[in-house]
């Protein structure tokens, strides 16, 4: 990765498109049982061998008739036979009628299907009142899926409906990249893990929790390295055995200016930092870098600033190492929506507000925007995408991205 040497305070788009321009998605590939393949991504795209449907079948429970037979709009016919669904049924000869349920083959001979509540059976005999439209209630073979299409694009991430459209062609095993090898730690001496005594200045490491997480959710292989001492000697060391045996070392805290902020020159020390400081709010020391082989990104150590910068930068920048392809699957989407609330006091930052919906089909904004509330992403549904120095009065338009949308 080159030098990269970044004006003070990179818009958010800048950093963006600079980390996804870096990004060098994992070579290794493995091939997997599909029941196995949830979450991962797709390395080579894959060819259906068949047509789904395989054969016509009809849509409902009914008769299959020759459409002919009830041009009239009430015919009565001889039921001739019964094709229960995985049955292969006799052709059908004229001016008889063939009962049938829903996914079963339509007999040659047969040109629709009459469902079961417009006929009345007797007997060997059935009365069809309608009459049908060549083609009607069947499922034409390969309607769905035809032989020799493309059903899954190479770097999809597999998702339970990729799963079942695999499964639909017979697909028993994808070939899918190797999972991502994440490791993290945390730095701050104040930092305790719950459970454990809280002492005077003491704070609950909830980034711990938080991260882990959220690359759970992204299908990362996790090395966590746990809370390290503020001292440029043991980050130095740690960044040096994350790098050995991971692709991305994430990190929280320590990525400021302070003299117990130990992150970045470690890091200069180690490998390179290529880009330090965005503007956001919350999060603006944001760290882009490399140790070695490895990757880095050293997150802000107030929770919400952890939280918002993972998911603005982090998560796309692991989609594309985990070779995932397309803007689309890399960018959130947003939503025009009405604000209740007024925001007069804008940021020279592009500003990531916690919202959410209320009843009357707009956005309430969480009371307290700062950058340790954690209570305000879980209270919230998502975040307003606010450009530098805007101010929000009642009424107006703003840019929503659903949490769902970034944590899918």
């Amino acid at each position: 990765m080159s030098e990269y040497k970044p004006k003070p305070m990179l818009a958010v788009s800048e950093a963006l498109a600079f980390m996804l321009s870096a990004a060098r998605p994992v070579a290794d590939v493995e091939t997997i049982p599909t029941l196995e393949a949830n979450g991962r991504v797709l390395a080579k795209a894959q060819v259906s061998e068949m047509n789904v449907p395989g054969q016509d079948n009809t849509q409902m429970d009914g008769y299959a008739v020759r459409s002919a037979d009830c041009a009239g709009g009430a015919a009565t016919l001889t039921v001739s036979q019964r094709i229960p669904a995985g049955h292969v049924g006799q052709p059908l000869l004229p001016g008889t009628a063939a009962r049938i349920f829903t996914g079963a083959l339509i007999p040659e001979g047969a040109d629709a299907v009459v469902m079961q509540e417009q006929c009345e059976a007797t007997g060997n005999l059935v009365t069809v009142r309608h009459a049908p439209k060549p083609g009607e209630w069947i499922r034409r073979a390969g309607e769905d899926i035809t032989n020799g299409s493309v059903i899954l694009p190479a770097g999809t991430r597999l998702r339970s409906q990729e799963l079942g459209l695999a499964a639909s062609v017979g697909l028993a095993k994808l070939p899918v990249r190797r999972k991502l090898k994440v490791a993290v730690f945390f730095t701050g001496d104040e930092l305790t893990m719950p459970g454990e005594p809280l002492a005077p200045g003491a704070i609950y490491n909830s980034n711990r929790f938080t991260l882990r997480a959220l690359l759970e959710n992204l299908g990362c292989e996790i090395s966590d390295y746990g809370i390290v001492p503020d001292s440029l000697d043991a980050t130095r060391a740690v960044l040096r055995d994350c790098a050995q045996q991971n692709d991305l070392i994430i990190t929280s805290g320590g990525v400021s200016v302070g003299e117990e902020d130990h992150i970045k020159p470690a890091v200069e020390a180690e490998g390179k930092l290529n880009m330090w400081q965005i503007a956001v709010k919350p999060g603006k020391p944001l760290a882009f870098g490399e140790v070695r082989d490895a990757f880095f990104v050293g997150l802000p150590g107030n929770p919400v600033s952890s939280y918002i910068t993972f998911l603005m930068f982090v998560r796309p920048f692991i989609l594309r190492m985990q070779g995932v392809e397309g803007s689309r699957a890399l960018t959130p989407r947003a939503y025009p929506l009405r604000a209740d609330f007024d925001w007069a006091k804008p940021d020279r930052r592009n500003e990531f507000l916690r919202a959410r919906f209320n009843d009357k089909g707009g956005l309430d904004l969480f009371t307290n925007q700062s950058s340790g509330v954690l209570t305000s992403t879980v209270w919230g549904d998502g975040v307003i995408d606010n450009p530098p120095g805007r101010s929000i009065m009642a009424g107006d338009t703003v840019r929503f991205i659903p949490f769902s949308e970034l944590l899918n």
